[in-house]
């Protein structure tokens, strides 16, 4: 059997709008903990990679993501789900503040953060998945290489392999992937 490795963007639920940087604020998606743990059973690694443009606006402090970011590897880690490794870019190019207003290869759509997460954790884009919910995150994905782009949600179109309304359907989608994969060794 052929072990994919899965690079994933963690949703979260709300306005596309809303900054979020405190665990009260904070709302899992229904079956994100299911999916996840079911990767880990396939043998992915979990990896998060995500846009933080509230740190260049201002808006919370890095500090704060990185005690957010601890609190939610806990929940996952309650959960029995360790995330291997957390890729964030604060910087945007029109709104940021001081140091954080800058074009960067890490803010997706552009791929660095995935790119980094392939060489620093060992993984093979073409036998991995990412699975996002904005169009930003599929376009990182396609030029990063990955062997399957999959968009959350409703979307009226996209340049996805595939889309899922319900994290149950990732679910599924990983089974499939991963029959596809032995039968083709």
């Amino acid at each position: 059997m052929i072990i994919g490795r899965w690079a994933a963007s963690i949703i979260l639920s709300g306005e596309a709008r809303q900054f979020f940087h405190r665990p009260d604020q904070f709302e899992f998606i229904d079956g994100i903990f299911d999916l996840c743990r079911h990767a880990r059973d396939l043998g992915y690694l979990i990896v998060v990679v995500t846009n933080q443009a509230g740190i260049g606006r201002g808006l919370y402090t890095e500090q704060a993501f990185h005690a957010l970011t601890a609190w939610m590897k806990q929940q996952f880690a309650e959960q029995g789900i360790d995330i291997a490794a957390v890729y964030f870019c604060p910087h945007h190019a029109l709104h940021g503040i001081g140091e954080y207003k800058r074009l960067c290869e890490r803010r997706k759509p552009n791929p660095g953060m995935l790119l980094a997460a392939a060489r620093e954790l060992g993984i093979d884009l073409g036998a991995s998945m990412l699975i996002g919910d904005k169009e930003s995150d599929i376009e990182a994905g396609r030029r990063a290489g990955l062997g399957r782009v999959v968009r959350f949600g409703n979307c009226d179109s996209t340049h996805a392999d595939l889309v899922i309304k319900n994290l149950f359907q990732g679910y599924t989608l990983l089974v499939e992937t991963n029959v596809a994969s032995a039968g083709a060794q």
